[in-house]
């Protein structure tokens, strides 16, 4: 069972000594404790620290009562049953956990398992809507009622400044945002700009004083015409963005890691539905006005990183890994020769 989910098999030595001993005491607390650790393992994954560095999106299954619910199904006679409960219930796990065991080729074997492991440190259950970026596939996904939605493409950090793996919630969508520039980008150029040529910075928009520089909104705002309000300790949005060409290229790692978003007023009309029409989500951002809009319901949102995951068409895709996280995450040995059998 622990193959087939890309976990590593757990060693019995205290399970042979306790049987070897006739000693039913110490074969029960054993054999108990061994199932335990594999139920800890399907739910919660089985990466130290350091293959999750990084990664903080917050699990809620370490919540849940492993315990007790092992208990429940040893008195039942449902063990199979009660480990194939704790795996991950997103679609793309059963995508992968298929591919996992017919893959031949040891890399591309490899990265399922990793990207498999990596759904370990999801909670169990997203709910039915929420929106999941995927930075290695460069793609955010609406998912509604448990269904794909919508797919958009995105522009992530680059390697020198990686988009952050984190959740939050969305709350609501700001037309025609002002830009408050982080210091770290007045620093690297804005700040070069006011004082070199000042008259350009203002016809670019930008307005300064008291240490505090911004830029205002427009069609050249650097956030484009829309952003998500979506608190979180990274300050880092889903928005807009003037550069619109970068959308054409197959790799779209260019931010300094917020999450610039392909028809970024289509789908802020889409979170908006039911509050504004997308006629009069354009008549806001045509009059330039900024405007903030809450959702009908706050959203979910994962921001994630796998780099074996499904396209729009639900089809196994593996991308290249952008930021060199794969290589932390310790692997199930490579498949047997003539392919790797689920068990």
């Amino acid at each position: 069972m622990a193959p087939a989910d890309a976990l590593p098999l757990l060693s019995t030595t205290q399970l042979d000594k306790a049987m070897a001993s006739a000693n039913d005491d110490a074969i029960g607390r054993e054999a108990n404790a061994l199932a335990l650790k594999l139920a800890k393992m399907h739910l919660l994954g089985a990466a130290g620290s350091a293959e999750r560095a990084g990664w903080h999106i917050v699990d809620t299954d370490r919540t849940v009562d492993l315990g007790a619910l092992l208990d429940g199904a040893l008195a039942s006679g449902t063990l199979d049953t009660f480990y194939a409960g704790l795996r991950p219930r997103h679609p793309d796990y059963t995508v992968l956990r298929s591919a996992y065991a017919s893959e031949t080729d040891p890399e591309r074997h490899a990265t399922i398992g990793r990207n498999m492991e990596r759904w370990r440190w999801m909670p169990q259950s997203l709910g039915p809507n929420y929106v999941l970026v995927n930075a290695a596939l460069f793609e955010a996904d609406l998912w509604r009622g448990g269904q794909r939605a919508g797919t958009w493409p995105v522009i992530v950090g680059k390697k020198s400044t990686p988009t952050p793996i984190f959740n939050a919630t969305i709350t609501g969508v700001i037309l025609n945002p002002w830009w408050e520039i982080p210091a770290s980008i007045v620093r690297e150029s804005v700040g070069g700009l006011v004082r070199r040529n000042p008259s350009l910075a203002r016809a670019r928009g930008y307005v300064w004083g008291g240490g505090r520089y911004r830029q205002q909104p427009g069609p050249n705002n650097a956030l484009g015409q829309m952003k998500l309000v979506m608190p979180n300790p990274y300050s880092v949005y889903m928005h807009d963005t003037p550069s619109k060409h970068l959308f054409e290229r197959e790799v779209r790692a260019f931010s300094h890691g917020c999450i610039r978003t392909g028809d970024a007023i289509g789908y802020a009309a889409t979170l908006l539905d039911g509050v504004k029409t997308r006629e009069e989500v354009d008549a806001i951002v045509a009059s330039r006005k900024t405007t903030s809009i809450p959702l009908a319901r706050s959203l979910p949102i994962y921001v994630a990183y796998f780099t074996a995951a499904t396209d729009a068409n639900g089809n196994l895709v593996i991308q290249p890994d952008i930021y060199g996280r794969d290589r932390r995450i310790e692997v199930a040995a490579a498949p047997p020769a003539g392919g790797c059998a689920a068990g």
